[in-house]
């Protein structure tokens, strides 16, 4: 298990901290933060593994040119201004006086660099640069980004392309990306050194993650949480228990059947809101047998079968009785809040077992077949719990499935490895735009950032083509029309089997002020203890 692999290491010392006096910052007005959720980090590498919580707290770390305000709106941070060249090629002039946390400066070589590591084929967070055929110094503080064409989403990319220290990576042997899926650990891995708001100091796998503010940040806190102690804690009741007893101040991701209680907690408080990920099954359309499944042709390249399996899920009673109302239906693999959702698209219907029974039967499996679903049990909202709903579900229909729940660490590096047959998944949009969801997911998968997370294997040519097109549309009518069709052909093909979207809410000590986040990643430098 890769999570037992990293604990060879029992307590790593990344970085030297700074205390909150060093900030500037009095007694009174520092404050620690202890915050906890149902997921650890996969690691610290940040072109390793496209994960939301990796990504949101390595991102406190290290920064990209750009980021989000809190209307996700794009500002900028490590570049200052930006302008057209040409159609193809965008300058950025680079913050002047950067550092790194240890104390080198920050230049165009290390974006270079990064940009040279970050497409690297062992990680999968090379979409963040699709489109992008190269980035060229101009001087220590002015960067060339020359594009293959225009790119309507490049900025939105960007705020999660994440720069590292170009000589801090040479000199712990960290030019390559970590090899996550090979159980590999790196110097990288385990250490971290960018330019953002907080020091890393320590990360202890599955039991705790330490950072502090970083005093030569080039930007102020908005908030006066100078240190942030996270701590995963897989299990729901004892996740609330320590909320509850005031051993951590923030949870933020409620177990759906205690938010009632939560709200009527007087010393808490309820952070409603959307979050813009979509919970879904994704199926080995690919292989021509399933590795854990029947012998045999593939059923799961008939369409006829991807359609009856979606039928008789009961997505209605899934909202009600697991979720709690904390969900939306979903029959798209985008969620509200993503450039090209619509409601009208999103229609789901009830289920329809005699419907899905004729289905199976008209596909040559009149007495459904076996195989296995991997589910991880610590990632989203009730993620066991709705695999083991669905897994009824089907035996309904007479497809018998023996479900596998693990920890998210070993259940993401199996299916990166093309060791599933079927699989549960959580998909957020870092982008705000479906092109992010369809090119990861749906795109046939090649060696760059075209479907890069299509681990089932789906080859559409027609859906390729148009995401291919609206990579470099610059009308916005005629993209969106191209973010409908793929779209469209996606669900009526059922290359994927949603679920629903999933809604956040959040849950902290009154004297906790956060700002909630669609993209479920709330950012320490916000965030005010009275």
């Amino acid at each position: 298990m890769y999570q037992r692999f990293l604990k060879t290491s029992r307590w790593l010392t990344l970085a030297v901290g700074v205390s909150a006096s060093l900030l500037g910052f009095t007694g009174a007005q520092a404050a620690e933060l202890k915050w906890a959720a149902q997921n650890d980090i996969l690691t610290l590498d940040p072109h390793s593994q496209n994960h939301a919580t990796t990504n949101n707290i390595v991102g406190h770390a290290y920064e990209g040119l750009v980021r989000y305000d809190k209307n996700y709106k794009i500002e900028p941070s490590l570049a200052t201004s930006w302008s057209n060249v040409n159609p193809t090629t965008v300058r950025f002039n680079l913050r002047k006086n950067v550092k790194f946390h240890d104390g080198s400066n920050f230049t165009a070589d290390d974006v270079v660099f990064s940009f040279d590591r970050i497409r690297q084929p062992q990680g999968t967070m090379g979409i963040y640069v699709a489109g992008v055929k190269e980035m060229k110094r101009v001087d220590d503080h002015t960067l060339d980004v020359i594009l293959d064409k225009p790119n309507p989403t490049m900025f939105n990319n960007f705020t999660t392309f994440l720069i590292m220290s170009r000589s801090w990576a040479a000199k712990n042997k960290s030019e390559k990306v970590q090899d996550y899926k090979a159980k590999e650990i790196t110097h990288a891995s385990n250490n971290t050194n960018g330019t953002g708001p907080y020091v890393i100091k320590e990360w202890q796998p599955d039991q705790k993650l330490v950072m502090t503010a970083n005093k030569a940040w080039w930007d102020k806190l908005q908030g006066n949480v100078t240190d942030v102690i996270y701590t995963p804690i897989k299990s729901d009741p004892t996740r609330i228990a320590a909320l509850l007893a005031g051993n951590v101040d923030a949870v933020t991701d409620l177990p759906t059947q205690d938010v009632a209680r939560l709200r009527n907690t007087p010393t808490l408080s309820v952070l409603d809101g959307p979050e813009v990920r979509t919970i879904f099954f994704g199926l080995d359309m690919g292989s021509d047998e399933l590795k854990y499944g029947p012998k045999g042709k593939n059923p799961f390249k008939d369409v006829r079968v991807r359609k009856a399996l979606s039928m008789s899920i009961d997505r209605v009673a899934i909202q009600r009785n697991i979720m709690r109302g904390l969900s939306i239906p979903a029959s798209l693999i985008i969620a509200p809040g993503v450039n090209g959702y619509t409601n009208d698209m999103d229609k789901v219907a009830p289920a329809d077992v005699e419907g899905a029974k004729k289905l199976l039967a008209d596909a040559g499996y009149p007495s459904g077949f076996e195989f296995t679903l991997d589910c991880p049990n610590n990632r989203y909202v009730n993620d066991e719990e709705i695999c083991q709903a669905v897994v009824n579900m089907w035996a309904r229909i007479g497809v018998k499935t023996k479900l596998n729940a693990v920890n998210f660490g070993p259940f993401i590096a199996k299916i990166q490895n093309f060791d599933s047959s079927a699989y549960l998944l959580g998909w957020g949009v870092a982008t705000y735009d479906a092109q992010y969801s369809l090119q990861s997911l749906v795109m046939t998968r090649t060696k760059g950032a075209d479907g890069s997370f299509n681990l089932s294997k789906v080859s559409n040519a027609k859906v390729d083509a148009l995401v291919e097109s609206m990579k470099t549309e610059t009308d916005k009518t005629k993209r969106d029309a191209m973010i409908k069709e793929a779209l469209t052909i996606t669900r009526d093909e059922v290359l994927y089997i949603p679920l629903h979207h999933q809604m956040r809410p959040w849950a902290a000590k009154k004297n906790v002020t956060m700002t909630h986040n669609s993209n479920d990643a709330p950012k320490m430098y916000y965030v005010t203890v009275n």
